[in-house]
């Protein structure tokens, strides 16, 4: 739970010190300034804990419909405290102007120039939060009109929550486009490197708001199991809804942060390997190609991965229905240690082809190809792979959702496509169990291959600078 969140941060955290090493008070053994991202870390452990008391204390949530708004406004004031408390860091820990490094050359920044590259990562990491919030939530307009598509079957359903997931990139890639642009024109690639990093700046807050969804959940499992009452159902079903978001809300920014980190890492490795990636370049742009298609295969891996294990699973439970007698009527006990084997065992196997696609991608690329087409391959993966996890993840979040509004009956709208068992809700059910793998397995991990493909190549960039490019090198 929420490893696709610590590893950004720690690559973020990593990649600005790295970067921070070779500035000019990393050369002076400048403490403070040289800590100034653990400093910042350290902030955010603080404002975090003072913001959890915001959603305790001063309001009681006394309605259904304050469960979301309340979540959300916890990522508002760690924001808001977080701004005050970058203020002081920075000017406390930086001196008023150093000199980064910057491809080669010298670049003078001033601290004030790390504050707006700061910000604009904070700040921006609030924006993709919100519109992710707006296009998975089912008080949302996006959300209502996909479960209305519902009406007239799964098939529009899919369509409808597939142009959703698509729509939902706009806002985000600008978001990331803008703090890029800032941020490295401040302060080269340490501006960029903070800005990822203080994108995760409440990281605390939204593993709380993450973790809440699962929890939820299975508070409405074992509410069901138990055969409790239909009002305990309507509470846990509600929490669970305002945890879909919440999820959706982690993702987004898990998936914004990799962007920056790993562009942060594309720049060390560029310098690292002492090359100037120019994308007209033959060897470049076919790297570019690759790099575009790897997310897609290593979505249709995981996605496949999870069809397979399912189809185990109902294939194990049809045969404990027609072999167990009393079963069906609950005078049996179902064996559930074989159901448990074939999914762990499952998540377990089916992970080493993707987990070996990204392991070995690099490796290949910079050895048979060389330096010039790896960077391309890596330029490449980041450009479309946030993309597609940003949809993917969007598009499962608001599928189930739309199948959790129909099944609440909140409106007269909701209750006229319900209630359950409905043809209407039969056609939202297939979206939610077809959006399931791509916001739990395909969406989340996409940033994984992105960054560990960047931190990879970062690590083997001199041998691959040294021997690399073998086929270019035999033809």
């Amino acid at each position: 739970m929420g490893s696709d969140l610590f590893g950004s941060y720690a690559e973020s955290s990593c990649a600005a010190l790295f970067v921070a090493s070779i500035s000019s008070f990393g050369i002076s053994h400048d403490f403070s300034a040289m800590s100034y991202p653990l400093i910042i870390s350290s902030m955010e452990i603080v404002v975090c804990l003072i913001t959890t008391l915001f959603a305790t204390d001063p309001f009681e949530i006394k309605r259904v419909s304050e469960i979301e708004p309340t979540l959300k406004r916890q990522l508002v004031n760690s924001t808001v405290l977080m701004t005050a408390g970058i203020t002081m860091v920075t000017f406390f820990a930086l001196p008023s102007e150093f000199t980064l490094f910057n491809f080669g050359t010298e670049m003078s920044v001033k601290n004030w120039h790390l504050f707006f590259c700061v910000a604009i990562g904070l700040w921006a990491g609030l924006v993709i939060g919100y519109t992710t919030e707006y296009y998975t939530s089912n008080a949302s307009s996006p959300v209502k009109d996909v479960a209305d598509s519902c009406r007239t079957g799964a098939a529009t359903n899919v369509i409808f929550g597939l142009a959703l997931g698509y729509k939902s990139v706009i806002i985000p890639i600008f978001a990331i486009a803008i703090a890029i642009y800032v941020s490295f024109s401040l302060a080269a690639m340490y501006g960029n490197s903070v800005s990822a990093l203080r994108m995760l700046s409440t990281i605390a807050t939204g593993l709380a708001i993450d973790a809440y969804g699962p929890i939820s959940d299975n508070a409405g499992g074992i509410a069901e199991m138990a055969g409790m009452s239909h009002e305990i159902h309507e509470r846990t079903d509600a929490l669970d809804a305002a945890g879909n978001t919440t999820a959706a809300i982690g993702k987004g920014f898990a998936i914004g942060s990799a962007a920056l980190v790993s562009l942060a890492l594309f720049g060390a490795f560029v310098s690292r390997a002492g090359i100037t990636v120019d994308v007209l370049t033959p060897k470049v742009f076919i790297g570019l190609l690759v790099g575009a298609m790897l997310p897609y295969w290593f979505s249709a891996m995981t996605m496949k991965s999870v069809g397979s294990a399912a189809l185990k699973m109902v294939e194990e439970v049809r045969r404990q229905f027609n072999t167990i007698p009393g079963l069906m009527e609950g005078r049996a006990k179902s064996d559930y240690a074989t159901c448990v084997k074939i999914s762990t065992d499952a998540s377990l196997r089916e992970m080493i082809p993707p987990g070996a696609l990204v392991m070995l991608t690099p490796l290949i690329a910079g050895t048979l190809f060389g330096v010039e087409t790896l960077a391309g391959v890596l330029a490449g993966s980041l450009v479309s792979g946030v993309q597609v996890a940003i949809s993917a993840s969007n598009t499962g979040g608001a599928w189930d959702n739309a199948k959790k509004y129909i099944e609440a009956g909140g409106n007269e709208h909701a209750k006229s496509l319900g209630p359950k068992g409905s043809d209407a809700h039969k056609a939202a059910v297939i979206g939610d169990t077809i959006g399931d793998p791509l916001k739990d397995t395909s969406g989340p991990s996409l940033n994984i291959l992105i960054k560990l493909m960047a931190v990879e190549s970062l690590v083997f960039a001199p041998f691959f600078a040294a021997h690399g490019g073998l086929l270019f090198k035999l033809f």
